[in-house]
């Protein structure tokens, strides 16, 4: 039997394209929160890494930056009983992430989008933050992908 076959049940390795993008949502959403906490534009914290991002995290980076209100104006309109201010400020930042992927990355299908936004969200933010994000997103999505 050939060592390349995987066996029933097992998990096959995801892609190393998807990979990097995974690690470039991840490098994204650092740089937002870092420029967030040091109260500068995200451009200012691009520019001041020593080692310059690959173009899928400089493009989520200012993408982000660039729709902020229009996606913060979906998230106050879907949001129940949550003011933006409340929020997590890694939750928000994760939700403009993959709003900005859903508008502008077609060829990315919507539940690859949310399960990244999610994976993140339980990473990064409070234990509830995974539901939270799943929920909005589940939400504006169909909006942004009509």
């Amino acid at each position: 039997m050939p060592d390349d076959k995987v066996g029933a049940g097992a998990r096959r390795p995801r892609p190393r394209h998807d990979d990097e993008r995974s690690e470039a949502r991840e490098r994204a959403l650092t740089i937002l929160y870092e420029a967030h906490s040091k109260r500068i534009a995200p451009n200012e914290a691009l520019a001041a890494l020593v080692i310059r991002p690959d173009a899928f995290t400089s493009r989520l980076v200012l993408g982000v930056d660039a729709e902020s209100e229009r996606f913060d104006a979906l998230i106050r309109e879907h949001s129940k009983n949550w003011s933006l201010e409340r929020m997590p400020v890694l939750d928000v930042t994760i939700l403009r992430l993959a709003l900005f992927e859903l508008s502008s990355e077609s060829d990315t299908p919507t539940a690859v989008i949310m399960n990244e936004a999610v994976e993140l969200a339980k990473r990064f933010s409070t234990d509830d933050s995974g539901k939270f994000v799943n929920g909005m997103l589940s939400a504006i999505a169909p909006q942004l992908r009509a």
